[in-house]
Formats: structure tokens, sequence, C-alpha cells
């Protein structure tokens, strides 16, 4: 079911950052060469204290997108009410300009994980996630955005590829997609696909902003032979080249689009995630100046 008049997202098509407080005061002090800043809704459900004098400073001078972790939209559950309010409040204080959640739950039986756990894609849950996602969004009174998952297993009863799960979700509901393009990468390795061929078949005319960020390649699981390795969704690097390869690819190909660079774990000094947003923005710029040309 389509939901009328929501505000859409509104986000700048420029490079972004993941905000961390460790940062503020090297953003605050001169003006930075990125368009928005992204904060996880989780950090923030709080009523005041320096999350929110900082935020409220950063807020008067750059866009805001709200980036949810605990919504659970993925869940066979009832979302939580109380938890859903709060989030509520938080975009209702500082009207960010784009608000996501993941494809993936997170909560059960009222316990919160912190986790963003896999889902299979079938038609019951491909109902549920349309259920929460219109409920979210008749709330919010705001289109959101889903993201696509990074995966390290596959379902036996998926029925659905993921790319027609999450076209079908943004058909049925109106709402908007985050495509991470880590997370595909990170997909595709851990499933010997090729990450040209999912993003071949991805909605793209939904995409309201993309994500980039560093993943690891790890090996020794238990239980797992020792020459296996799985690329994981870390947060904990420099995006990786490959990475950066298919992010110019769906730039030239599809124009300049909202774009943040996450760095949520070992979070180096400001000018390391700087260069970052910087390539992210060199990327679009390049797009951009293709598209006044042509």
């Amino acid at each position: 079911m389509s939901m009328p008049r929501l505000l859409h997202s509104s986000l700048p098509a420029l490079a972004g950052v993941g905000f961390k407080p460790d940062h503020f005061r090297a953003i605050e002090v001169e003006p930075q060469p990125i368009g928005f800043i992204e904060i996880h809704a989780e950090n923030y459900l709080g009523a005041g204290g320096p999350p929110h004098a900082q935020l409220n400073r950063l807020r008067s001078d750059y866009a805001l997108s709200i980036h949810g972790v605990g919504l659970s939209v993925g869940s066979p559950q009832a979302l939580d009410k109380n938890h859903l309010a709060r989030v509520k409040h938080l975009c209702d204080r500082y009207q960010p300009e784009s608000f996501s959640e993941h494809l993936a739950w997170s909560s059960h039986d009222g316990v919160f994980y912190n986790d963003l756990l896999p889902i299979p894609y079938t038609q019951e849950r491909l109902d549920q996630v349309a259920a929460h996602v219109d409920q979210i969004q008749s709330s919010f009174k705001r289109r959101i955005l889903i993201e696509n998952p990074a995966s390290y297993l596959l379902f036996e009863d998926s029925e659905i590829p993921e790319t027609d799960f999450l076209a079908e979700i943004a058909r049925r509901t109106g709402c908007g997609l985050l495509l991470d393009i880590t997370n595909v990468f990170v997909a595709a390795y851990n499933h010997r696909q090729d990450p040209h061929v999912y993003l071949a078949d991805f909605p793209f005319d939904h995409v309201g902003e993309i994500h980039l960020s560093g993943h690891v390649i790890a090996k020794n699981f238990p239980d797992m032979p020792d020459d296996v390795t799985l690329a994981l969704d870390a947060h904990a690097e420099a995006v990786a080249e490959p990475v950066w390869e298919l992010f110019a690819g769906i730039i030239a190909q599809r124009g300049p689009l909202p774009t943040l660079v996450e760095w949520d774990n070992h979070v180096p000094d400001w000018p390391v995630l700087r260069r970052e947003a910087e390539r992210a923005g060199a990327i679009l710029d390049a797009a951009s100046t293709r598209r006044e040309a042509a």
C-alpha cells in the first residue's frame, strides 16, 4: 500500500560522513568538505547531555541523516511501540533530511541484540516487512529508506531474490532504498557471487542514499576449514579499492547520489575520514561535470 503525503528525503547529492563525537571539534572549527552528517538513532534517544549539544551545533550547518539500527524491521514479531515512539520523537526534534533502517531483525521478545540479523526471503516475511515499513512511515509521516544487508549465510527456504524483495517492498510501501555498496561486495564475496550481477538487478529508481565502509577478510572460524575466508562488514578500515571501483561505476552510470562514508570501529583521526569523504566527493563531482557537459 502506498503512503500518501509523506515527507521525502532531501539529502544533497554530496559526500557525507558518519558523525563521531571525537571529530566534533575538528568539524566545528571550520567549514568541512561534506554535504551531510549521519548519526545512529539509538545513540541519541536520551533527552540531553553532550550528544545533543554537539548535534544541535552541527545541525545548524549540515544536512542530517538519521540511521536506525534497532527498529527490527525484518522481525516476524510486532514492532516495539515504545522504541518506535522514541525514534519518532528524535526525528520530530531534529527534522532530518533522511531516515533509514535495515532489512534485518535485531530484537525478539523484548530483548535487543547488538547485531543486524538476516531474514529469509519468503512471501510471508515480505508481507511482514512491508507492514512494518508502512507502520513506521505512517508514524513518522515521512518516507524512509531500507538498506540492503551484508550477509554471511543463505536460507534454504528463501524463494525471492534479494533485489526483487527490496523492489517489492519499495513498490508496496512507497519507501526508498539505501544502497550499501560494501554490503553488496561482502555478500557477493561470502556467497561466491558477482557483485556486478547483483547491482545490475538492483532497483536504482528507488535509491535515496549510498553507503561506503571498510570491510575485512577473516578466517579461522570455529567448525569451518582453515582455508575458508569470509568478508566481514567491520566498518573499521578505509573503503577498499574494489568497493571504490563499484561505486565509481554506479555513479558514472546513474549520476550523483547522497553518499555516506561509515567508519564506526577503530575510528581514525578526522583528517583520515575527511580524505575518504573527499574521494567520494571527487567521484560525485566528476559525474556532475560529465552530465553538465553532455
